[in-house]
């Protein structure tokens, strides 16, 4: 089973503008709502894709309830605690001449809601995988990775960080079975430039080094680089078409890569940039159906 962490999941609204006046009145020519977080895109996109996955993380208010709905009718499993306070955040993204996002800062997670979750995680097994996926609410301590990861070690759980550069390189002692910064992240992570595959490549090993497993970079429309945990790099190019959505992109790569796993790391790197290209190039998270088209391009 692959369990999926979002402790501070969203409600996405987004309005599409033909123009965007700052200080003025302006109507949208459509609206979509999604669910949000990246945990719980992961969880999306492998159920998707037919993997058994369940959601953890919170909920709050009638957001959050609005939010356990979307998930059910996507038939996606969840355990989400509930908070006694506050509501689940909206988020909202105006895609216009340029895109720009508006980002709710969300509920408190009183002590209390921790430990439950804790709790949770105190049931995984060795046969499960855990995502840690996404920001921390200030309520919670910039530790809080680093506690989960301290916390499932003994239990022999594999574990995926996708996180900002601080909560990422802050797990790394905990030898993460997967890491999926993207170009500029790892570029920030190793504190210098990255233009081309050789440069892309030193970094990635200087994070395997340093206890990642397994370094997935995605270079948007150049594709994808992996080094995997034998030490072998693999590099893909792009499929699909130009990218309109970057929302949940990289989330859909990691649920590609470790669907794709059992059968090898370069099957895994190759599901991840389908499963990544079919949401950019579309309005939502990518189906099985768009996965499975995009993966006929690398034949």
């Amino acid at each position: 089973m692959i369990y999926t962490v979002t402790l501070n999941p969203a409600l996405d609204y987004t309005v599409y503008l033909s123009h965007f006046a700052l200080g003025k009145t302006n109507r949208s020519c459509r609206e979509e709502l999604f669910f949000g977080g990246k945990g719980i895109n992961v969880s999306a996109v492998l159920t998707a894709l037919g993997e058994p996955t369940v959601a953890l993380g919170f909920v709050a208010g009638f957001t959050g309830q609005a939010l356990l709905q979307a998930l059910a009718a996507a038939n996606i499993g969840q355990e989400m605690i509930h908070l006694p306070e506050g509501q689940t955040r909206i988020n909202v993204k105006i895609k216009g001449e340029q895109e720009s996002e508006i980002n709710a800062t969300g509920p408190d997670v009183p002590p209390a809601a921790l430990a439950a979750l804790m709790k949770q995680l105190d049931g995984l097994r060795a046969t499960d995988t855990l995502v840690l996926a996404g920001s921390v609410p200030p309520s919670l301590p910039d530790g809080v990775y680093e506690e989960m990861l301290h916390r499932v070690a003994p239990l022999g759980v594999r574990v995926a960080v996708d996180a900002e550069r601080a909560l990422l390189l802050r797990t790394l002692p905990y030898h993460p079975f997967l890491i999926k910064p993207n170009l500029q992240e790892l570029s920030d992570m190793v504190g210098r430039p990255l233009s081309n595959d050789d440069e892309i490549a030193a970094a990635a090993a200087e994070l395997q080094q340093a206890g990642a497993k397994n370094v997935l970079v995605s270079l948007g429309g150049e594709g994808a680089l992996l080094l995997d945990e034998h030490g072998r790099f693999h590099r893909e190019r792009a499929v699909g078409g130009a990218p309109v959505n970057t929302v949940g992109a990289g989330d859909s790569m990691v649920a590609g890569f470790l669907c794709g796993v059992p059968k090898g790391y370069a099957h895994a790197l190759r599901l991840a940039i389908a499963a990544g290209s079919a949401t950019a190039t579309g309005s939502g998270l990518a189906t099985g159906e768009e996965i499975g088209r995009l993966m006929r391009e690398f034949s």
